[in-house]
């Protein structure tokens, strides 16, 4: 037993010293997706001062961006793209457009919400946009109800919610969560554009809506594309990310802006959003919104434009049956994360989903992704996304993702090792999301906040964590209790090889 606890021990230190963690400092290559450049005159390390002790409490961390992380060696931030599970929902009814946008996805208890942009063609000739509902049980098998609520040609038998454009161009919903809101205002929206400023609307079943008030409460920026609103639980007010204008050329590019406000009708001057020192885009929607498991970080999954590219002829553009109002540009989902302010961190630049083959992926503004990611099943979270926008064949498409698995601290076969920030926690025990190969494993030490470990507490005394779990206790010679060190400054010193840690709680 002594013997092999030594053998142990030996590998464990030849490891972590073959990754050259111990005492070495971060450089711009050792897994830092930033290359060491300084963000939004922050440090590199997007969070507090490294002197600072981060107030962790109970709330779950995932790791999206470099908030936590002090050091890594031999290890890396990566994303995870979703998988795809293919359309949930086809729009081919009369009152529906060919050009569906800005879908919003809620789950609100057992029910599953979609509102979009529809459209048609009134008697009098005039093209009026409405707002379609659909609801599902399992956030996969869809049905758009009769509700009986809005005349479409000729009949109310439809799904149709609201119509009157342009508030209906955008209308966007979200379910309030802000404890002091009166039940038949649980769920609250914003729609128009510039021609009207942004109204808010309010609802108690997410069905029958009523304007607030008819003036507009948003008048500044871009407000054609989806504006999207809902109550910050970790700032306690109500944000709201709109579209705008920002430099870089002559022209600009299409930005973010946020107002904030304490009770839904009166709201700040927006400030701009900033990337720090990430090269400017067009952000056509950004989709922002809480993480339901985390909801002190506003994941945003939102739509690139690049509007100087088309691969598709025209004649194939015509054969796919285009509107030729959107022939120009490519648009794809990226990634970015939010913990308020005015500040995105945008530690991964790449695509979260590529356009799949097929030139029917490749027009513009198709890829849309919709508002909200919502929990599907036992471990499962799914993203939607609007293709074959302007098409015939538009639908809406899913994505899925294991919890918490937007991206994770990864390490190769020949491992790595992190190092967090000091930080502060309250509960008993460590909870973590990770998976590993048959021969990877992850372990983890509990060290004070000058990097020693607290005694029954190092990688040594840590269980090998081997599998895949949404949730794993972590143990050290069998034991689970940490409350002894609730409250006081602690690091993390985690090892992983050929493993993948996607988040952690204390609980």
């Amino acid at each position: 037993m002594l013997k092999n606890r030594f053998n142990i021990a030996a590998s464990l230190l030849a490891i972590i010293l073959s990754v050259g963690f111990i005492g070495a400092p971060i450089g711009p290559n050792n897994g830092d997706p930033t290359g060491g450049r300084p963000t939004n005159g922050r440090p590199t390390d997007d969070g507090p001062n490294p002197k600072q002790t981060i107030a962790l409490g109970d709330r779950r961390e995932i790791f999206a961006d470099r908030f936590l992380i002090r050091e890594m060696k031999g290890a890396r931030l990566v994303m995870h793209p979703p998988r795809d599970e293919g359309p949930v929902m086809h729009f081919d009814q009369p009152w529906e457009s060919n050009a569906p946008a800005y879908i919003t996805i809620l789950k609100d208890g057992d029910t599953y919400r979609a509102y979009y942009r529809g459209g048609h063609q009134r008697a009098n000739g005039k093209k009026e946009d409405n707002t379609c509902y659909a609801e599902s049980r399992d956030g996969i098998h869809w049905e758009k109800p009769n509700l009986g609520l809005i005349e479409a040609n000729g009949s109310k038998n439809n799904n149709i919610i609201l119509e009157e454009s342009p508030l209906t161009h955008n209308f966007t919903p979200f379910l309030d969560n802000n404890p002091s809101a009166p039940q038949n205002q649980r769920f609250k929206a914003i729609g128009g554009t510039n021609k009207t400023g942004l109204l808010p609307f309010a609802s108690a079943n997410g069905k029958d809506w009523k304007k607030m008030q008819e003036k507009a409460v948003i008048n500044e920026g871009l407000l054609d594309s989806q504006n999207v609103a809902f109550w910050s639980e970790s700032e306690q007010m109500y944000v709201c990310y709109f579209r705008t204008w920002t430099g870089g050329n002559d022209r600009g590019y299409r930005s973010v802006s946020r107002a904030t406000s304490p009770d839904f009708l009166h709201w700040s001057k927006p400030v701009e959003m900033t990337f720090g020192d990430r090269p400017y885009e067009h952000i056509y929607t950004q989709q922002t919104s809480p993480y339901f498991r985390a909801p002190h970080i506003y994941v945003a999954i939102g739509s690139r434009f690049v509007p100087h590219r088309q691969i598709a002829t025209l004649d194939q553009l015509n054969e796919l049956k285009v509107d030729p109002g959107q022939h120009k540009g490519l648009s794809e989902p990226f990634l970015m994360t939010s913990r308020g302010g005015n500040v995105y961190d945008r530690t991964f630049m790449e695509a979260f989903i590529r356009p799949a083959m097929g030139l029917n992926h490749w027009s513009a503004r198709t890829n849309y992704p919709s508002l909200n990611i919502v929990p599907v099943g036992d471990g499962e979270m799914s993203l939607y996304v609007n293709q074959d926008y302007a098409q015939p064949t538009g639908h809406l498409r899913r994505y899925s993702m294991r919890l918490d698995g937007f991206s994770s601290i990864n390490a190769p076969y020949e491992g790595g090792a992190v190092k967090t920030k000091t930080l502060t926690f309250t509960g008993k025990a460590l909870e973590i999301n990770y998976s590993t190969s048959a021969i990877g494993e992850v372990r983890i030490a509990l060290q004070d906040e000058n990097g020693k470990d607290l005694p029954g507490f190092s990688l040594l005394d840590s269980e090998q964590l081997v599998g895949n779990e949404v949730a794993r206790t972590v143990t050290w010679n069998g034991k689970t209790d940490l409350s002894a060190w609730a409250g006081k400054p602690v690091q993390l010193h985690i090892y992983l090889k050929d493993a993948d840690l996607y988040s952690i709680r204390f609980k």
